[in-house]
This record gives C-alpha cells, sequence and structure tokens, in this order.
C-alpha cells in the first residue's frame, strides 16, 4: 500500500484510473464534486473502489463542511450550514449550539455512510484572528479557543455517531494566515508564546483519529519550510506539544503553497512525517509518479490508519429528525 490518497476524474473510473490504482494500491480516495452525480452513481463509485483495493474499512474521503465547501450539493442532497452559524449562536447558547453542532454532523455523516463515504475532512479547528484569511472565516468556528475545540469536539462526536470519521484541520493551525494557501505561501511571524492559542483545540482535541497539516510557514519554529514539509514542526509541535498521535496527513498537495512535481512534494512530506499524501485532482500522470517515487507505507503509519478506520461504526440516527432538530436548535439565534 502506497501511503498517498488519490483524486478521481470523473464520476466513474477510467480503464486507465482502474490500472493505476490496482497496481499502486493506494490508502484512500477522495472524491469532490466532479465525482458526485447522484446517490446511485455515488454509491457504485465507492463500492468499486472498495473493491479494487479490497478493504472494506477503505478511506474514502470528502469535503463536505457546509456553506460554500460541499461537494455534495442540492437538490439531489440537503444544504448544510457553515462553522461560523454555531460560532453565532454559541454566543446567545453555548450549549445549545453545541448541540446543533453536534446533530448537523450527525445529519452529513448519515448522507456519506449512505453513498459509501467514510471520512469527511471536518472540522476546522483553527482559530480566527482580526485579520485572518476569508479562505478561512467563511468556514471556521470562532476566534476563541475552547469554544472552537468544544464546537470541534461535538462536530467529531456527530460524524462518528453516523458512521464516519473526522479530520481535525488544518494542524497547527491557519488562524494567523494573511494569504489563502491554494494561491500563495502563508507566513506566521507571531511568537511561540502566541501561538499558544493557534494549538489549543487541536491540543483539546488530540485522540482524533485524523489530522490535516498546514501549508504556512510558521518562523517561529521554521524559518524555512512550512509545517507540511518541516519535521521540526510535525514532530515537537504536532507530536509533541500538541501531542497527536492519530493519522497525520498532508492538505492537498496541488495547493500553490508547494512547489515542485507531484513526486517531489509527495516524498518530502513523508519524509517530514507525514504518515499520507493527499493528491486531489485525479491527474493520471501526477498519480503515477507519487505511486513510482513513495515507498510502501510504513508500519507505525499503517497501525494509525488502521487504528482510525477501526473507529468507523454503525450508522445511527433518522436524518429528517437530525435535520429538523439542528433547525429548531438554530432558530433560537
Amino acid at each position: 500500500m502506497k501511503p498517498v490518497i488519490y483524486g478521481l476524474s470523473g464520476p466513474a473510473l477510467t480503464a486507465d484510473e482502474r490500472v493505476l490504482f490496482r497496481e499502486a494500491d493506494p490508502a484512500g480516495y477522495i472524491l469532490f464534486a466532479r465525482n458526485c452525480e447522484n446517490r446511485e452513481q455515488l454509491r457504485a463509485l465507492t463500492d468499486e473502489l472498495r473493491a479494487l483495493s479490497g478493504r472494506d474499512r477503505l478511506p474514502i474521503l470528502i469535503d463536505q463542511e457546509g456553506g460554500r465547501v460541499v461537494r455534495m450539493k442540492p437538490p439531489v442532497w440537503p444544504e448544510f450550514p457553515a462553522g461560523p452559524v454555531f460560532d453565532r449562536l454559541y454566543d446567545i447558547a453555548p450549549i445549545t449550539a453545541i448541540e446543533a453542532a453536534r446533530a448537523n454532523a450527525q445529519a452529513i455523516a448519515l448522507t456519506l455512510s449512505e453513498v459509501g463515504i467514510t471520512v469527511d475532512a471536518l472540522p476546522l479547528l483553527d482559530v480566527v484572528h482580526a485579520d485572518t484569511t476569508e479562505a478561512i472565516t467563511i468556514r471556521a468556528l470562532g476566534s476563541e479557543p475552547m469554544r472552537v475545540a468544544a464546537l470541534g469536539r461535538a462536530i467529531l462526536e456527530g460524524l462518528a455517531a453516523g458512521g464516519v470519521v473526522g479530520i481535525v484541520k488544518h494542524m497547527p493551525g491557519h488562524g494567523r494566515a494573511l494569504v489563502d494557501s491554494h494561491h500563495l505561501l502563508p507566513t506566521v511571524t507571531a511568537s511561540d508564546e502566541e501561538l499558544e492559542q493557534d494549538i489549543a483545540p487541536f491540543r483539546a482535541l488530540a485522540s482524533a483519529p485524523m489530522g490535516m497539516t498546514s501549508h504556512i510557514v510558521f518562523e517561529a519554529w521554521d524559518k524555512a519550510r512550512p509545517a507540511t514539509l518541516s519535521p521540526t514542526v510535525i514532530e515537537r509541535i504536532i507530536r509533541g506539544r500538541i501531542g497527536f498521535d492519530g493519522l497525520l496527513m498532508s492538505d492537498d498537495i496541488d495547493m500553490k503553497a508547494l512547489t515542485g512535481t507531484a513526486g517531489e512534494k509527495a516524498t518530502a512530506i513523508i519524509a517530514a512525517g507525514c504518515d499520507l499524501v493527499l493528491d486531489c485532482w485525479g491527474r493520471l500522470e501526477e498519480m503515477a509518479e507519487i505511486a513510482t517515487l513513495l515507498d510502501d507505507i510504513s508500519d507505525p503509519s499503517r497501525a494509525r490508519l488502521d487504528r482510525a478506520m477501526a473507529s468507523v461504526g454503525t450508522p445511527q440516527g433518522d436524518l429528517a429528525e437530525l435535520l429538523d432538530r439542528r433547525d429548531r436548535l438554530l432558530a433560537i439565534a
């Protein structure tokens, strides 16, 4: 098994993708809107991915956050709110906000489980600051670390109740980035002491099964390399100070914050200490290059992967009831 998560080009596998995926045996896959047309099509796609891998507990990821960041879209699937909705409700009624976030996440998970998706790239634990880039503020759970942690925990619990694994992101925090790492490499100049505020939610949820790194340079920790490529940040901050021992994957390697070929980036990410590389865009040549250059997944990374996927339980709850409960709770605001 190669320590990589691949994207797919369309709503069904191509013949070339089948050949590559069978030979490379990636750790998992990630889906986007281009892969999601309807329930029947999507379930057939995820079933085929499981059959190719020979693993029932295959990580099949999606970014189904709510708000602008959704891949399974209305009218086929329900609409879900983004993080700031729960942050605003928390101002009025904290316990109600936590319950609404949990119900919403469980509803999301039920829609994913129905079509064979096992992992959602949620929750964001990035702490918002006055000048945080809009790429984060429209999605985040707030500016107070323990509020972010409380809502994040509820989201993880809701996802798990719906039969899906959550991913805490973007470690060790994206909130101080002034630019969008999809387009540019952010550099954070905050001190080590100031950054304690940003890592606090991740520390509170250090037992999460999966985490995702950020493509950001933190000068207090490593002036030369973004977190995704920094052994110092991964070992000393994420594994050490935060105490995270779950499965750690990179953010998408196609983001412009990183440079080099897909294979060069992938090998550097694994060398830095990430367990998995996330390669989202389904470009056959790039996926083949990654498969050629990467060694098989390490034993510790495989153990983390197996442990994370073992946390997937039987989906529970009724979708309509959860959506109604969420909406009644949100109506308080």
